[in-house]
């Protein structure tokens, strides 16, 4: 069998590095072992982009190898045929880092499954996302299995059945039944030859979404430095940054100032994180920009009309219930920058009429 990458490697000494920086240069040995000297020499204080000027290999290529080599370690120690390893040992490292996402005996099924079909990086991606969806589904779909294929089996079958084109429709049937994996899973995608019900699609919620428009919607926060007489005026300034006016306190935490609104009052454990609204699952028109979403921790209930955040911090609607386990909070609000036309206005001193 082939070997696992190594873990934890401990300090390597200047002479170490050098030795891993020239066998990089050089592309010595295979990705898994260019991923164990990335890991070493990160772990060591050299950081992405030292490895980068000092080997030619890009941070995003480190950090695709070393995401990869986990895949890898985590799928042998699951066990995988020896085919499978060996070819997955020399190449196909882009394969690999798209099924991060998933459990390590998932891992090695839909390495498998990828080795089986020569899939590509884009197949792969589908693979893992599908596989990683179906796990939250509140129960197995009946004539279908979590194998790799009838998962995306499944996938083929649910689109289908949304399709009202009779072309569109035939292309989902198609791939349906070149992914499925289990008889059973077949006779369900067969079903749709001759059953041309379509099952209307339900559609995503709208984003909790408020752009800030008004002056006196831009709360600041100030720090409050004593009750008289005991006041210290030594107290460190603090700027707002950004435009939602985040403040750092002791180096270590920042705080955003947010109206309080009803929906913000009624949250019982309330946080918030910058989301560019190009990463978003569902498109928002204008510009790129940061919005502020805020997550309510305390409220794991499901409902057809919100998105949830999941592990991993990611954003997602769910259609059915996925199960509490899945939840980590909901997103309860996303506000939008204000549109500064004149940002020096701002700055200039307030003007009376006499």
């Amino acid at each position: 069998m082939v070997g696992t990458p190594q873990q934890d490697k401990p300090q390597l000494t200047e002479e170490q590095a050098q030795e891993r920086f020239q066998a990089l240069r050089r592309k010595q040995g295979n990705w898994v072992e260019w991923a164990d000297h990335c890991q070493a020499l990160q772990a060591s204080g050299y950081n992405p982009q030292q490895i980068f000027e000092g080997t030619g290999f890009e941070p995003i290529q480190q950090n695709q190898i070393m995401g990869a080599s986990q895949v890898y370690a985590s799928m042998l120690k699951v066990g995988v045929p020896d085919d499978v390893a060996q070819h997955f040992q020399h190449r196909a490292s882009d394969v690999l880092y798209e099924f991060r996402v998933l459990s390590p005996q998932d891992r090695a099924s839909a390495a498998s499954f990828a080795f089986e079909r020569k899939m590509d990086s884009d197949e792969a991606r589908e693979l893992g996302k599908s596989m990683k969806d179906f796990t939250r589904l509140p129960k197995v779909p009946e004539g279908f299995s979590s194998l790799p294929g009838d998962v995306l089996a499944y996938y083929a079958w649910f689109a289908a059945r949304q399709k009202s084109d009779l072309q569109q429709r035939s292309i989902y049937i198609a791939k349906g039944l070149k992914s499925a994996q289990s008889p059973e899973a077949r006779q369900q995608i067969e079903k749709l030859l001759t059953d041309f019900s379509v099952v209307a699609a339900a559609k995503a919620p709208r984003y909790p979404i408020y752009r800030l428009e008004a002056d006196e919607e831009l709360p600041r926060m100030i720090p409050v430095v004593g009750t008289f007489p005991g006041v210290d005026l030594a107290a460190p300034k603090i700027l707002p940054e950004g435009p939602y006016g985040l403040v750092q306190v002791d180096d270590v935490k920042r705080w955003v100032p947010v109206p309080g609104w009803q929906v913000i009052r009624n949250a019982a454990d309330p946080v918030a994180v910058l989301w560019p609204i190009d990463q978003l699952p569902l498109p928002l028109p204008g510009p790129v920009e940061e919005a502020l979403v805020i997550i309510d921790r305390a409220d794991r209930r499901w409902t057809a009309d919100a998105f949830f955040i999941t592990a991993g911090i990611e954003m997602a609607w769910f259609e059915t219930d996925p199960g509490e386990d899945v939840i980590l909070g909901k997103v309860i609000l996303m506000i939008r920058p204000k549109k500064v036309l004149d940002e020096g206005h701002t700055e200039q001193l307030w003007q009376f009429d006499e």
